[in-house]
């Protein structure tokens, strides 16, 4: 007995379907899961108020203990000056640690030869299928 290929248009006609399925349950997913991210942001904003009222940053209840705190996020509107300042300041611990994908494969690409010490690749092929045309 041989074994057959199935063919490649067939192949990709399954893909196709299966992706398609995929994303119809994905945006079902999403919807159903922003509807209810929605409902429990109600329900936050109406335990922050009972408790700023109270004047309390936690309650102990029979179904939990609810805690309020204060978060507080950073964000810059001026990149040059704040990467001047970290660079003067000697501070780079003010950054994540992570590589930006996109402007590493530019600088490699613009820069044969040179590659930063440390620096991990890790290449693999990839398959995408697209609609015909």
């Amino acid at each position: 007995m041989t074994d057959e290929l199935v063919p490649m248009d067939k192949l990709a006609k399954i893909y196709r379907k299966i992706r398609t399925e995929i994303e119809t349950l994905t945006k079902v997913y999403d919807t159903q899961v922003e509807q209810l991210k929605l409902q429990q942001d109600a329900l936050k904003s109406a335990m922050k108020d009972q408790m700023q009222a109270l004047g309390v940053t936690s309650v102990k209840t029979e179904q939990g203990t609810v805690v309020m705190s204060v978060k507080t996020r950073f964000t810059t509107n001026d990149w040059d000056s704040f990467k001047k300042f970290v660079a003067e300041q000697d501070a780079l611990d003010l950054f994540e640690r992570r590589i930006n994908q996109t402007n590493m494969k530019v600088f490699l690409e613009e820069n044969p030869g040179v590659v930063p010490p440390g620096l991990n690749s890790n290449s693999e092929y990839d398959i995408s299928v697209r609609k015909p045309t």
